[in-house]
């Protein structure tokens, strides 16, 4: 399959995907991801591995619609715990000296 990533055309297969990642330690994934084999990499390792470009040169999202084309698993951003209600500084002051006891 023929993909633009970076400004650069390249012709992908999944088995050629496959063989460059093999032998591959996935990094940390702390962002967008793509299941390969039954490993989970970084989008941006891929994308480097793949095209042997840097990262900079080109964006998570290239990478992901090449890899979804070609049939692979892709997945977003990890979904972050709900921000917790911030609390005014007298709500905050009232917490620490407690309640008061009951006479």
């Amino acid at each position: 399959m023929r993909c633009v990533i970076a400004r650069f055309p390249f012709e992908l297969t999944k088995s050629g995907v496959l063989d460059a990642m093999k032998g591959v330690k996935p990094e940390e994934v702390v962002g967008e991801s793509v299941i390969i084999g039954r490993r989970t990499y970084p989008v941006k390792q891929v994308g480097q591995v793949v095209t042997r470009q840097d990262r900079r040169d080109f964006t998570a999202g290239e990478v992901v619609r090449a890899m979804t084309r070609l049939g692979f698993t892709c997945r977003g951003l990890p979904e972050a715990a709900a921000p917790a209600r911030a609390i005014d500084p007298l709500q905050n002051a009232s917490a620490l000296l407690g309640s008061p006891a009951a006479v």
